[in-house]
């Protein structure tokens, strides 16, 4: 339903020369509605979500290789590797809508690049990259000091 200012349907209201006191009922009865309305649809609470990194390695080459990939966030309670099922489901979901039928999407790129926030969020799939990143590799250490600046068995390596 669309939201509509009420200084506006009074002002339409008053164009239509309705009496000033008719005018202030319906704008009243307006309002109490929405009030009413408001109250009586409780909120949902928020999903509690995972972030998932998904790598685009098309050739299995990921240990000689630098690679790009999409930062995905699923519900927490589900499995990291529906992730990729549920970008697909929402392609076809994307497919079979007139913008979709037009220009179809066929790849994972696709889908995070195109597919509108409302039908992946209809898969419980939020594309936090609408563009791929890039991965980098790490060793997860860290060098440590001493005397001479830095010590440790990767020191050289960073500079």
């Amino acid at each position: 339903m669309a939201k509509v200012d009420l200084e506006l349907v009074k002002m339409i209201l008053q164009r239509n020369e309705l009496d000033v006191r008719m005018v202030s009922q319906i704008i009243e009865d307006i309002e109490t509605e929405a009030k009413a309305s408001e109250e009586d649809v409780p909120k949902a609470p928020p999903v509690k979500k995972q972030f998932v990194f998904m790598i685009s390695d098309p050739n299995e080459e990921l240990p000689d290789r630098d690679f790009t990939g999409w930062v995905l966030q699923i519900p927490e309670e589900e499995s990291p590797y529906i992730a990729e099922e549920k970008l697909q489901r929402s392609a076809y979901e994307f497919n079979v809508t007139p913008k979709g039928r037009k220009m179809p999407v066929k790849s994972i790129a696709e889908v995070c690049e195109v597919v509108s926030t409302r039908i992946l969020k209809e898969q419980n799939i939020w594309v936090k990259t609408k563009e791929p990143v890039f991965v980098l590799k790490t060793n997860n250490k860290i060098p440590t000091e001493n005397t001479d600046g830095l010590k440790g068995e990767n020191a050289e390596d960073i500079f």
